[in-house]
């Protein structure tokens, strides 16, 4: 459910092309919503770009898009990624938010609210909305223009919808809990294999196992790292015949507020687009307990360095940012 950017980009960049023939006037129907939803980052976010920003030319004068896919399970986000796709470079890069980043804010006292997965619950401050500006903070301002809502009953369509999903599983994936509601059994076997629908929803879901098997020998962060490699495959998957059909199947399964008109223009670059033009990241940070908690803890210099890299700028005199991707 989380880990669903990559036919999120692709079909709804393409989605127009099949579904919305471009000489019907798209200045007619650029800011027509098809998807479900109420909420528009575009118009509800007090900024797009935060002036106090160090990195707010490079937001500013980049034509990217970025998109924020929510993955939502028992109304808290499971899973957030920030998709940025770079329309003149033709490339996508990701940034998986650990669910567990520490994000206090005023008026939060117990541990599991400073978690930045506890925001879109909060129904007056919260939901995408709420999500994307605590997100957006984190990544130093970086704009979040659109934003996606996926649940695991769209994952499994959407994933049917692609005749699967190929995957390489390293380790007996098993775990069984009868009291989850439903019970909630995983049982996937080592190796190479096409995941249907319910079965990619079991690998979203594997956190640890049990009866004495194994789980991610770097826990969640592990696990994050998997749904990026599911990402990249469900990618190259989604670009194939099966298409129209996977497009079709995310307009009616994802809660988002992208237009027809940005959908179009999209569209109309992507068309060249493969598994090759994706880069995934986490964001970074390290693991540490505070107040008996378990938290991601944020990573400034380090972020500074990766949104560098994203945005392909040159690093300043003196400073040991890494050096502009290629």
């Amino acid at each position: 459910m989380k880990t669903f950017l990559k036919t999120f980009i692709a079909g709804f960049l393409i989605f127009t092309i099949i579904l919305v023939p471009i000489q019907w006037g798209l200045s007619l129907v650029g800011k027509v919503r098809v998807f479900s939803g109420t909420e528009n980052l575009m118009d509800d976010m007090p900024y797009l770009v935060d002036k106090n920003s160090p990195f707010f030319e490079a937001f500013k004068d980049k034509n990217r898009v970025n998109v924020l896919l929510i993955g939502v399970n028992d109304g808290m986000t499971d899973t957030l990624m920030l998709g940025s796709y770079d329309l003149d470079a033709q490339h996508v890069d990701i940034i998986s938010v650990p669910r567990d980043t520490y994000y206090p804010r005023d008026g939060v006292t117990s541990p599991a609210a400073k978690k930045i997965n506890s925001i879109y619950h909060n129904e007056e401050n919260g939901k995408a909305l709420g999500t994307a500006m605590a997100v957006s903070d984190v990544l130093m301002g970086m704009p979040i223009n659109y934003y996606a809502v996926v649940e695991y009953d769209t994952v499994r369509k959407v994933v049917d919808s692609m005749g699967g999903v190929p995957m390489n599983i390293t380790f007996h994936m098993h775990y069984n809990d009868p009291y989850d509601t439903p019970p909630l059994k995983i049982d996937i076997p080592e190796g190479y294999q096409i995941l249907n629908g319910d079965k990619a929803v079991e690998f979203l879901r594997f956190r640890k196992g049990s009866n004495g098997y194994s789980g991610y020998p770097e826990g969640d962060i592990g696990r994050i790292k998997a749904q990026q490699e599911f990402v990249k495959s469900a990618f190259r998957q989604a670009l194939g015949f099966s298409l129209p059909k996977v497009t079709k199947t995310v307009i009616e399964n994802v809660d988002s507020d992208l237009p027809i008109g940005m959908a179009a223009k999209i569209a109309a670059k992507a068309v060249g687009l493969s598994g090759e033009d994706l880069e995934a990241y986490l964001l970074p940070g390290e693991s540490g307990t505070k107040d008996g908690a378990s938290y991601w803890y944020p990573d400034e210099d380090d972020i500074e360095k990766m949104l560098t890299q994203i945005y392909n700028m040159e690093p300043e005199t003196g400073s040991d940012t890494e050096t502009e991707k290629e």
